[in-house]
C-alpha cells in the first residue's frame, strides 16, 4: 500500500465543498428546506453539519473490531482444521485470510479517503457505475432492504444466553431474546446515540480483553507456568513438535478451497466504519489508521488465539468433539464450570457484533434514503425525533426480525445465512474490478486521485479472492459434505441473484419505461433537511420543457 505524494492532501476529499453545491434561488424550498443544486454528475463530498460527526478513531476502531469478531473466533478454530488436517495447515489458512483481509482493507481505504460519505459500496458503486443513471443504486437498495442482516446473530445470542442462565434453549425462547436483544440495540442506537456508542466500544474492549487472557493463558500453559497446565483426566496435547504440527495435512483442493472459504469469511468486517463515514470526524485521517488498526488487532487475536487453542487442546480433541475449541480449552484449563462464564462471554460478544451490524447498516438505509430513489426517502433520510437514523435503524430490525421469527431452524435458518452473506462477494467483486476501471485511460475524466493508493496487485489480489468466494458456493459438494439437507447447494446463490433483478426490474419501470412512455424524465435535485443534512430528491421533468438544465 503507498500514498500519493503529488495527489490531495490526507485531509482533502476529491471535491471540495464549495465544488460541490450552490444554492439554487429559483425553485420553491421543498417539505421546508432549503432547496440547493448538485453541479456534479456525483456528489462525493457530504456535507453533514459538524455537530453530528461523533464517531472519532476509537469508535471507528471498534466498529470494525466488534463486526469482524462475533463467534467466529470461538467457534471457527476447529471449522479450519477439519478442512486443514494439520495444525500448521490450519496457521497457513489464517495467515492467507489475514492477506485477504488487508487487501479488503487497502480497497476500502482508498475508496473512503475518496469519497468520505457514508453508505460504503453504495456510494462506491454509484461513483464508478453511473450509466444507466439510478440503475446501480435500485441494484443495490433492495440488498440493502432486505437481507435482514440481525437475524442470524441474534439467535445466537439467544441461545448462548440461555446457556449462560443455565436455560434449556428452544425455538420460542431464543426467538424471544433475540427479539429483546435486537429490540435493545435499536433503542441504543436509535434513541440514546451517545450511550449506544460507549456501550458498543465497551464491549469491543471487553471482547479485546477477553482474547488477551485465552492468549496469555495459552502461552503460559505452553511455557509450563504453574497454574496453567491442562487438568488431569484430559488429553496433554504435543502440537508443536514439528512432525505433528504437519501431521495429517490435507492439500487436496476441496479441502483447501473449504478451509479457505471459511477463513476469508471470519475476516469479513473490514469496511465496517465507511458505511457511516459521514458522521466520522475528521475521515480520511481517521479511516486510514482506523482500518488498518482494527485489522492488525483482529489479525493478531485470530493467530494468538490459535496459538493458545492448540497449546492446551490436543488436535484429536479437536477434531472429534464436536464442541468449539473455545469451550475445550476453557475445560481442560480452568475445569468444565466454566461452561457458563463462556457462553455469558460469547454472548456479550455478539451482542457487541449486533450492535456494529445495526449502528452500520441502519444508516445505509438512512443513505439510500437520502439517494430518493425509495418510496418513502424522506422518512428513511430523516434524523428524527432522537438526532439519529432511526428510520433506517427500524427498517433494518423489522426485516431482520420477520426473518428471524418466519425462519425454522434447519435448512432454511442456514439458507438466510448463506444468502446474506453472498451479496457482499458481489458487491466486493464490483468494488474492486471498478477500482481497477478507475485506474485505465477510459476512466480518466473521473480524475480519481485519493489522497491513499492502494497498490494494483493488492486491488487485483482482491478482486481475485471475491471471485473464488462467487464461484465457490456453484461447485457441488464432496460426498457427505452437503451444504443443506434438502436444498440444492447453489440455492441461496440463484436467489441471491434474483434478488439483485428485482432491484433492475424496479429500475426498468420506474426509471426508464414509465418515463419513456410518458414523456417525461427524471432530475435530480438536493435539498437541506431541517438538520442541515443534504438529500436528494427526484423531479418528473417534460420533454421538450425547456427546463432539462437542471439536472
Amino acid at each position: 500500500m503507498q500514498a500519493l505524494m503529488d495527489g490531495p492532501s490526507e485531509t482533502e476529499p476529491l471535491l471540495r465543498r464549495g465544488q460541490i453545491q450552490r444554492k439554487v434561488t429559483n425553485d420553491i424550498p421543498v417539505e421546508g428546506c432549503s432547496s440547493v443544486q448538485d453541479e456534479s454528475d456525483r456528489n462525493v463530498f457530504d456535507n453533514v453539519p459538524d455537530a453530528k460527526k461523533q464517531i472519532g478513531l476509537a469508535s471507528a476502531v471498534m466498529l470494525i473490531f466488534n463486526r469482524v469478531i462475533g463467534t467466529g473466533v470461538f467457534a471457527a478454530p476447529s471449522i479450519i482444521l477439519r478442512s486443514s488436517g494439520s495444525v500448521g495447515m490450519t496457521f497457513v489458512m489464517w495467515i492467507l485470510g489475514a492477506l485477504v483481509a488487508s487487501a479488503g482493507t487497502a480497497v476500502y481505504v482508498e475508496f473512503g479517503t475518496g469519497l468520505p460519505r457514508s453508505g460504503g459500496e453504495k456510494t462506491y458503486m454509484e461513483y464508478i457505475y453511473r450509466r444507466p443513471r439510478f440503475m446501480i443504486t435500485c441494484f443495490y437498495a433492495i440488498y440493502g432492504l432486505l437481507i435482514g442482516w440481525l437475524s442470524a446473530s441474534s439467535v445466537v445470542f439467544g441461545e448462548y444466553t440461555l446457556n449462560a442462565l443455565a436455560i434449556q434453549p428452544t425455538t420460542v425462547n431464543v426467538r424471544i431474546v433475540a427479539l429483546l436483544c435486537s429490540s435493545f440495540c435499536l433503542a441504543a442506537h436509535g434513541v440514546f446515540l451517545n450511550y449506544g456508542l460507549k456501550l458498543q466500544n465497551a464491549l469491543g474492549f471487553f471482547k479485546l480483553f477477553v482474547l488477551l487472557i485465552i492468549a496469555v493463558s495459552g502461552l503460559f500453559s505452553l511455557a509450563g507456568v504453574p497454574g496453567f497446565a491442562v487438568r488431569a483426566g484430559y488429553s496433554v496435547p504435543h502440537n508443536y513438535t514439528w512432525s505433528s504440527f504437519w501431521e495429517g495435512s490435507d492439500i487436496g483442493l476441496n479441502a483447501f478451497v473449504t478451509g479457505m472459504y471459511n477463513v476469508i469469511w471470519s475476516y469479513i468486517g473490514y469496511s465496517n466504519a465507511n458505511y457511516a463515514l459521514s458522521e466520522v470526524r475528521d475521515p480520511i485521517r481517521t479511516i486510514k489508521r482506523a482500518a488498518p488498526l482494527a485489522m492488525i488487532l483482529i489479525a493478531i487475536a485470530y493467530l494468538s488465539v490459535n496459538v493458545a487453542y492448540f497449546a492446551v487442546v490436543s488436535k484429536q480433541d479437536m477434531l472429534e468433539g464436536g464442541t468449539m475449541a473455545a469451550a475445550l480449552f476453557f475445560r481442560n484449563i480452568f475445569g468444565p464450570a466454566t461452561e457458563r462464564i463462556l457462553s455469558a462471554v460469547i454472548a456479550l460478544s455478539v451482542l457487541g457484533n449486533l450492535m456494529s451490524i445495526l449502528f452500520t447498516q441502519g444508516r445505509v438505509v438512512q443513505e439510500l434514503g437520502r439517494e430518493g430513489v425509495l418510496p418513502l426517502s424522506s422518512f428513511f433520510a430523516s434524523n428524527k425525533p432522537f438526532n439519529a437514523p432511526l428510520a433506517g435503524l427500524f427498517a433494518q430490525w423489522l426485516i431482520s426480525m420477520i426473518i428471524m421469527v418466519a425462519a425454522p431452524p434447519g435448512d432454511a435458518y442456514l439458507f438466510i445465512v448463506n444468502f446474506s452473506s453472498y451479496p457482499l462477494t458481489m458487491f466486493n467483486m464490483l468494488i474492486s474490478g471498478g477500482l481497477l476501471l478507475l485506474y485505465t485511460p477510459a476512466f480518466k475524466s473521473y480524475e480519481w486521485r485519493p489522497p491513499f493508493r492502494a497498490w494494483k496487485t493488492i486491488v487485483i489480489f482482491f478482486f481475485l479472492s471475491n471471485v473464488f468466494l462467487a464461484i465457490v458456493p456453484m461447485v457441488p459438494p464432496s460426498p457427505g459434505s452437503d451444504v443443506y439437507e434438502h436444498l440444492p447447494y447453489w440455492s441461496h446463490v440463484v436467489i441471491a441473484l434474483s434478488i439483485g433483478l428485482l432491484g433492475i426490474i424496479y429500475w426498468f419501470v420506474f426509471f426508464d419505461w414509465i418515463p419513456r412512455k410518458r414523456g417525461y424524465h427524471i432530475v435530480q435535485e438536493t435539498i437541506l433537511q431541517d438538520d442541515g443534512v443534504p438529500r436528494n430528491v427526484l423531479r418528473r421533468i417534460r420533454n421538450g420543457s425547456g427546463d432539462e438544465g437542471r439536472t
